[in-house]
């Protein structure tokens, strides 16, 4: 009998239709899955989505939550690694396309690009109506909160605009010729503009928080591709309603899809719909990085890309 296998998201096809080929594939909601709760072992599941803490209580014999992203802020990973479960992500495939969007964003923010595309759309342009003057990127300073890949990543872009590039990691790194911050209150003084890209951790919840953004200041922009739970969003929307800073560029929020709705209200934010790995290419290499990790569990292996597996002997 087919391994069977809970699926919380669908992945990119053909590896999707590859899945339900060689696994009994069951999805969320399906009435069979009580039935078959004992039997499976193999969860897979999103980045943004994880899986709830009750899943561990139906599941008894669950020994792998695939992710497609590389997210785990959504997964008891204290609870998966007491019960040696591997949880898998999907890392490196994915920083190109985010790094890409990171630097989209800043551009989009410095640019008004969000602010003209609704003028002309709207037909203010053709009315008569302009923008106001906006900021060249060169010579701006860029504090990346979080220098792991994709934070790295945006860095070397950024380098590519003529931008000053610093830093504040949790871990210590130098990278010749960019600025070290020994905090993110100083990184945000220092910055005209910051990008946020550490990973969501209980320690990150909120790390971004209203004494940052009055340290970045009346002119200073935020991006956010890394989670909405990182900046504390009630003072970033005051901070941005009342013009305390001076734009946002977010791909990330708390509570989406439905997020608060003063965002949209706001003309000095750029809003993207959590896109940051959302290609063709990438979203394909995520997911076939997925089934290997599947392929390696159902046959006996340690899955290649387990956050947990390093913990099992703890």
């Amino acid at each position: 009998m087919p391994e069977p296998i809970l699926m919380f998201e669908p992945l990119l096809e053909p590896i999707q239709s590859r899945l339900e080929a060689q696994y009994q594939v069951y999805k969320v909601g399906d009435p069979a899955v009580d039935a078959r709760a004992g039997d499976i072992r193999v969860v897979i599941s999103g980045g943004a989505t994880g899986m709830g803490s009750e899943w561990f209580d139906r599941l008894p014999n669950l020994g792998l939550i695939a992710l497609n992203g590389v997210g785990t802020d959504k997964v008891d990973l204290d609870r998966a690694a007491s019960r040696r479960i591997h949880v898998t992500t999907t890392p490196g495939v994915l920083t190109a396309d985010v790094a890409d969007l990171g630097m989209a964003l800043i551009l989009s923010s410095l640019r008004l690009m969000g602010q003209g595309e609704r003028l002309v759309r709207g037909g203010g342009w053709s009315a008569g109506a302009s923008l106001p003057l906006a900021r060249s990127l060169a010579g701006k300073r860029l504090g990346i909160v979080g220098l792991g890949a994709i934070g790295e990543a945006i860095g070397r872009r950024a380098g590519a605009f003529s931008m000053e590039v610093g830093f504040w990691s949790r871990s210590h790194k130098e990278v010749e010729g960019w600025t070290r911050q020994d905090s993110v209150l100083a990184l945000a003084e220092w910055a005209d503009v910051l990008a946020v890209a550490v990973a969501a951790t209980p320690e990150t919840l909120g790390l971004v928080d209203a004494d940052v953004l009055r340290a970045l200041g009346p002119d200073g922009l935020i991006v956010n591709v890394a989670r909405g739970s990182v900046i504390d969003e009630p003072a970033l929307l005051d901070a941005l309603e009342r013009r305390t800073i001076a734009g946002a560029g977010l791909d990330v929020f708390l509570n989406e899809p439905r997020i608060d709705p003063r965002f949209l209200a706001l003309e000095n934010v750029f809003l993207m719909p959590h896109q940051g790995s959302a290609t063709v290419e990438t979203r394909t290499a995520m997911a076939q990085t997925v089934a290997d990790n599947v392929a390696a569990f159902v046959a006996g292996e340690e899955p290649p890309t387990s956050v947990t597996a390093a913990r099992f002997a703890e």
